[in-house]
């Protein structure tokens, strides 16, 4: 065991290694936490264009009520 290694005790070294795999699965979870709300995100702004369209078609008709199709 090198001098470096001497200094940790067992009792440190497991709870660094527990932690370090804590925070590990912590980083997948905000990870796949983060691709689903990004793909929410994307979803939102998708139906607000179609709302948007829908919005000018119907503002649309209003203004030219003659030409309704």
């Amino acid at each position: 065991m090198s001098d470096l290694e001497a200094e940790w005790t067992e009792e440190a070294i497991q709870r660094i290694t527990t932690g370090n795999t804590t925070l590990k699965q912590r980083v997948r979870q905000l990870t796949a936490d983060n691709r689903t709300l990004d793909e929410r995100l994307k979803a939102a702004r998708s139906n607000l264009r179609f709302q948007d369209r829908r919005v000018a078609d119907l503002e649309a008709r209003i203004a030219a009520p003659g030409s309704a199709t």
